[in-house]
């Protein structure tokens, strides 16, 4: 499924080629495994009622329209979002423009714009806790009302445990800034990543400890401060490496203004140092601290590095 494409419309009149479908809505920030279940479940039923299988959510975020002060940092861009809607076999998506307009509509205006009219709906899939229209009015029993009396079937998918952790975007964004990466990834089904352009350091890694791969990165969602395994992909080439990265403010050169995100490649770089990279966030691996010399913090590094080797070497016995 991941060789297919995919139409994204970013209006109603670009998503009249959508119908008919099966549907379904949400923000899909992370595309963690709740998301996948309700992409499946549109999949399937699309599949057996031959339907296009589509998803609708919303740009930017509804919270940075009707409430900005509780607008969540996002996990993941619009870009990344589709791509890995994509990849679950999902055929179109409207990447609806959020407006005050839009945030006023009642579940009863909504259902029939969108719904009916506009995407040609029969069958929406949704969680168990959906909630839609002015103000949150709409939840699953409008919907399913709703459906009954415009044309389309409504069907929930009941909410998603990790071991009895729910599994939600606002859970997500929790564990990874308290540097929680290994349970995110769970969460996520993958592990959690940034990624973004290198840029020149301080040159003090090179000098007095170990050479490092400096990334600047847009990400709203940074994890907490201190030292992960890590896997470092090019994004320019197919180039990868196991690494280990540390992110926080060098204290032991002296207080940064600015948080830097460090990484050292555990394999060697072989051509060019690649332009942009993406980061996974594997496993933590302590705090970031202040050393009393470089060369005490040369020697810590190198014992990070040996935990993280062998890290990897036990990923690579799991996996035979």
């Amino acid at each position: 499924m991941t060789g297919q494409s995919m139409i994204i419309a970013r209006s109603l009149e670009q998503a009249a080629g959508f119908k008919p479908c099966a549907l379904t809505i949400g923000n899909f920030d992370g595309v963690h495994r709740a998301h996948r279940r309700l992409l499946r479940a549109t999949v399937e039923a699309a599949s057996s009622a031959g339907l296009r299988p589509a998803v609708l959510m919303f740009d930017p975020h509804p919270s940075c329209v009707v409430a900005p002060e509780r607008a969540p940092r996002l996990l993941s861009s619009i870009e990344e979002r589709c791509e890995l809607i994509r990849g679950e076999g999902i055929e179109c998506v409207l990447v609806q423009p959020f407006t005050t307009e839009l945030a006023k509509l009642t579940p009863e205006e909504f259902a029939t714009r969108f719904l009916r009219d506009g995407l040609g709906v029969k069958c929406v899939i949704v969680g168990e806790n959906f909630r839609f229209g002015c103000k949150q009015a709409g939840d699953t029993q409008t919907l399913q009302n709703l459906g009954a009396q415009l044309g389309f079937e409504v069907r929930l998918i009941e909410i998603v445990r990790w071991r009895g952790r729910r599994v939600s975007s606002g859970e997500v964004r929790t564990l990874v800034a308290a540097g929680e990466v290994g349970i995110a990834g769970r969460l996520l089904a993958r592990p959690y990543a940034i990624s973004g352009e290198i840029v020149r350091g301080h040159g003090i890694g090179a000098k007095q400890t170990v050479p490092t791969l400096n990334l600047r990165t847009d990400a709203q969602v940074i994890p907490a401060r201190g030292v992960y395994v890590t896997r470092t992909s090019d994004l320019g080439s197919a180039r990868q490496w196991n690494s280990i990265t540390n992110i926080g403010y060098r204290p032991t050169f002296g207080n940064d203004d600015a948080l830097t995100i460090e990484t050292f490649l555990l394999d060697p770089l072989e051509g060019e140092t690649p332009e942009r990279i993406r980061l996974e966030f594997l496993r933590r691996v302590r705090d970031e601290r202040k050393f009393e010399s470089p060369e005490a913090l040369k020697a810590q590094i190198l014992r990070d590095v040996g935990r993280a080797k062998a890290y990897f070497r036990r990923v690579k016995q799991q996996t035979r």
